[in-house]
């Protein structure tokens, strides 16, 4: 049953609100449009946003994917006379930035982004993939974008009448970026989020493009600094984001206590992260449960690391943990 938010669970599941009375163009106040790409699922909800920034010369913010209906209807979005000047990425997921070359192709408009998959990466996890611990992922990277041009944490790009400034927010991916938006006519704290915070259900995060410490870290980071909206890469917006960010930490905390509750003890056949996911995410749809497994075992790395858990035979996705 879909639910808007509460007190207790901030996330708005409502499909019923997702798109404009006339399509997927929804105009959400001064210098900032939202067209949504039908491709809903469990890993999109309802689907890509995607947001145009500025009027006159603006920018495209996460083009979607490769899907022909959707590119036109970002076009159909312009006013008579506007072009794109830029194209930015908040990461590089096959659901975000396969739809780049296409758009690129139409309006001749640069790429901009932190860099291609796998930039930003934690020397922690650039370790851990090179010490041939059998990590799997991968999921869902998209591999052949490569930007025109890159930006760094806390880098301005400005255009005509608009600004964005880059956060750099590994955890969901290392790549991942909000941008801090500034338009004329729109009030300041506005934010795009990407998919580090969602409106409707937390992230997934999937070793090694995915790091559950920096993405704690990076939630930390956009605390406390005034923002007063995100809109996200899925999802409805996030009016009070200081409560949101608050929830998701304290959830990824609990998350952590569960796992250490349902680790064998010392001594006893240990659980896989697929195992302890099934014990743990009782409430999921089972069509995600192999997306909690992996945020599981982004949790069984930290606990490796800090001393609280160890694995049997070779450290992978497959392999069995238990309190040390």
């Amino acid at each position: 049953m879909s639910a808007g938010p509460t007190t207790a669970d901030p996330f708005d599941r409502r499909p019923d609100a997702e798109l404009g009375h006339a399509g997927p163009l929804v105009a959400l106040e001064p210098g900032l449009r939202r067209v949504t790409c039908p491709n809903p699922s469990p890993m999109t909800f309802t689907g890509t946003r995607t947001y145009i920034v500025g009027r006159g010369e603006v920018a495209v913010v996460d083009p979607g994917p490769e899907h022909p209906g959707h590119l036109e209807a970002t076009l159909a979005a312009l006013e008579p006379g506007e072009r794109v000047s830029h194209i930015v990425l908040t990461h590089t997921h096959i659901d975000h930035s396969p739809g780049v070359p296409a758009l690129k192709a139409r309006t001749g408009a640069q790429t901009w982004a932190f860099g291609p998959h796998g930039a930003g990466m934690s020397e922690r996890m650039q370790a851990l993939a090179a010490s041939g611990a059998k990590l799997g992922g991968g999921e869902g990277g998209d591999r052949s974008f490569q930007p025109d041009r890159t930006l760094a944490d806390g880098e301005r790009l400005e255009g005509a009448g608009w600004a964005l400034t880059a956060i750099h927010t590994p955890g969901h991916i290392s790549n991942h970026l909000a941008f801090e938006v500034e338009a004329e006519g729109m009030a300041p704290g506005l934010v795009l989020s990407g998919d580090h915070v969602m409106g409707w259900a937390t992230s997934i995060v999937s070793p090694p493009d995915g790091d559950m410490a920096a993405y704690m870290a990076s939630l930390r980071k956009l605390q406390g600094r005034g923002h007063r909206v995100f809109h996200a890469g899925h999802g409805h917006p996030i009016e009070d984001p200081e409560a949101m960010i608050a929830h998701l930490i304290a959830h990824r905390e609990s998350r952590v206590r569960q796992v250490l509750a349902a680790l064998p003890s010392p001594g006893m056949p240990g659980k896989d992260p697929l195992e302890l996911a099934r014990g743990i995410y009782t409430d999921v749809d089972p069509a995600l449960i192999g997306a909690a497994a992996r945020n599981v075992f982004s949790v069984l790395l930290g606990l490796v690391e800090d001393g609280r858990a160890e694995h049997e035979g070779v450290l992978s996705d497959q392999a069995k943990f238990r309190h040390r």
